[in-house]
């Protein structure tokens, strides 16, 4: 198999473990983490927000402004449960936001038009 396909393999496992009630084994989930936060980097190119899924992963991406030094004045961060339903159109922005399970500070924070990335398209 492709380090690719196991990456998909990897969010696949984990959203089966979710769906029988349990917790995906933690090399799984970082797996997971990782693998849907590259599709978003690749879907949503740019630099101008952080997505941070504590302590798997970081990426910078969406057009606009780039940052380049301190605290990044566009930070998205989660747990990467959340992260996985969100990412996976289990969860949807809006409820995460308000149900306090996502943080997001700045203008551009807003990741709706650019989740699901899960399942990613196979034509690309």
């Amino acid at each position: 198999m492709s380090p690719a396909h196991n990456k998909s393999e990897s969010v696949n496992h984990a959203l089966d473990a979710l769906d029988r009630g349990a917790e995906p084994d933690r090399a799984v989930l970082r797996d997971a983490v990782r693998a849907l936060l590259a599709e978003l980097a690749r879907r949503a190119p740019g630099r101008s927000v952080e997505v941070r899924i504590p302590p798997f992963g970081a990426i910078q991406c969406v057009a606009g402004p780039r940052h380049t030094r301190g605290t990044p004045p566009n930070v998205v961060e989660t747990d990467p449960i959340t992260w996985l339903l969100l990412a996976s159109g289990r969860l949807s922005w809006v409820d995460a936001v308000a149900g306090g399970r996502v943080r997001a500070s700045g203008i551009r924070t807003d990741l709706t038009d650019h989740l699901p990335v899960h399942p990613a398209d196979p034509g690309e």
